[in-house]
C-alpha cells in the first residue's frame, strides 16, 4: 500500500518518539508499504527551524538526507494537479502544509499517515 507521511509523523518516526502510535509505526515499517514524504513536509520543518518553533541536533540537510535515506522513503514531489486542488480544497484546516499534504493525498489516492483528525474533514483516509 502507498502512503503519505505528515509532518510529525515523520519526526515521530524517525527520532523514535513514543507520540507515534503503534498502527503507525507498523504501517511504517512494513516492506510491503511505499511510504512518501511530501516536500511540504521538509519545507516545514526548515520553516520552524528558522522561526525557532523547533530545533534538530545537527544540520538540517544532514538530518533530512541521512532519515529520508534511512527509512526509504520516497519523495512524492508536488504537481500542478496537488496545486490545483488547493484552488476549491474548503478551509476546514488552514494550515498551508497539512493542506498540500491533503490535496496529494486525494489526487494520488493514498492514505495520510497522521495524529492530527483535522484531516477527518476531507475526503481522505487517515491511518493512525
Amino acid at each position: 500500500m502507498n502512503l503519505l507521511i505528515d509532518t510529525h509523523a515523520f519526526l515521530w518516526f524517525v527520532l523514535n518518539d513514543p507520540q507515534l502510535s503503534v498502527t503507525a509505526r507498523r504501517l511504517l515499517t512494513d516492506p510491503a508499504n511505499v511510504v512518501f514524504l511530501s516536500p511540504a513536509s521538509y519545507w516545514e520543518i526548515a520553516i520552524k527551524i528558522r522561526t525557532g518553533k523547533y530545533a534538530l541536533s545537527e544540520p538540517f540537510p544532514v538530518f533530512m538526507h541521512r532519515e529520508i535515506a534511512l527509512s526509504g522513503l520516497r519523495i512524492l514531489h508536488i504537481s500542478v494537479d496537488h496545486a490545483a486542488v488547493l484552488t476549491t480544497l474548503p478551509l476546514h484546516h488552514r494550515d498551508p502544509f497539512d493542506r498540500l499534504l491533503i490535496a496529494q493525498a486525494m489526487v494520488e489516492s493514498i492514505p495520510l499517515v497522521s495524529a492530527d483528525p483535522a484531516f477527518d474533514a476531507y475526503p481522505v483516509t487517515r491511518l493512525w
